[in-house]
């Protein structure tokens, strides 16, 4: 299972803060998503015995902005979120195959529809569950979180759209672990298992990624290979 976070300067913590507290917590490693944080990747993973991913999350204003960055971005990362939260950059991210997880789809005036969840399925964007709202807001606001992730599991569920699950974590201090998440999954309407499926989810993709940027892959079931000559 993996956890994706915020690290250093995008974060709070330092990579190597998160990713200790990480394997404390059982995970196998954590995701990074930032634009400004760029960790000594191979050297992190032999000395914290984790896998580190190096993602991205773009934020961006519009579409038009939104696909030059992936543009820019595809080629140098092994994973991309991209943030929603308007109807225009939801509709984006599950429309383009390229973009790999669509997080935040429900903030600002952002909605969520089954015409989005639909797209997400066909294209194979995952759609976000970030606890984290829950985790750490209070009153009025923690009842909307609750409500907007709610409303999210139905149709998710409803489309067979995939998924991922994380907490939102901008330090090692607001990592949960995968069972504090499950029991708060459950709040939601999720089962337990559903949740742990969200947290493998991220280290299914970044396997595949990584797979298809290797120089053995042409396209999806077809590698380069050394083949006997006939005689």
């Amino acid at each position: 299972m993996y956890e994706a976070v915020y690290t250093y300067p995008d974060g709070e913590s330092t990579a190597s803060r998160v990713a200790r507290t990480a394997v404390r917590y059982g995970y196998d490693g954590i995701v990074i998503r930032a634009s400004d944080a760029r960790p000594e990747y191979d050297r992190l993973r032999e000395r914290l015995d984790a896998d580190l991913v190096d993602a991205v999350e773009i934020q961006a204003e519009d579409p038009e902005h939104a696909s030059g960055a992936v543009g820019n971005y595809r080629p140098q990362r092994e994973l991309l979120v991209l943030r929603g939260g308007t109807n225009a950059l939801n509709r984006f991210a599950v429309e383009h195959s390229r973009v790999d997880v669509l997080s935040q789809p429900m903030r600002d005036s952002g909605d969520f529809n089954h015409v989005l969840a639909k797209a997400a399925r066909d294209n194979g964007v995952r759609i976000e569950f970030d606890f984290g709202p829950v985790l750490r807001s209070e009153g009025g606001t923690r009842v909307q979180a609750l409500s907007n992730l709610r409303k999210l599991r139905d149709l998710v569920e409803y489309y067979d759209a995939p998924y991922v699950v994380s907490a939102g974590a901008r330090s090692h201090l607001e990592l949960r672990t995968p069972r504090e998440l499950a029991a708060l999954g459950e709040i939601i309407g999720f089962d337990r298992e559903q949740v742990m499926e969200g947290l493998r989810e991220w280290g299914r993709l970044t396997a595949r990624n990584r797979e298809r940027t290797s120089e053995s892959f042409i396209a999806p079931g077809v590698k380069r290979g050394e083949y006997e000559e006939d005689d």
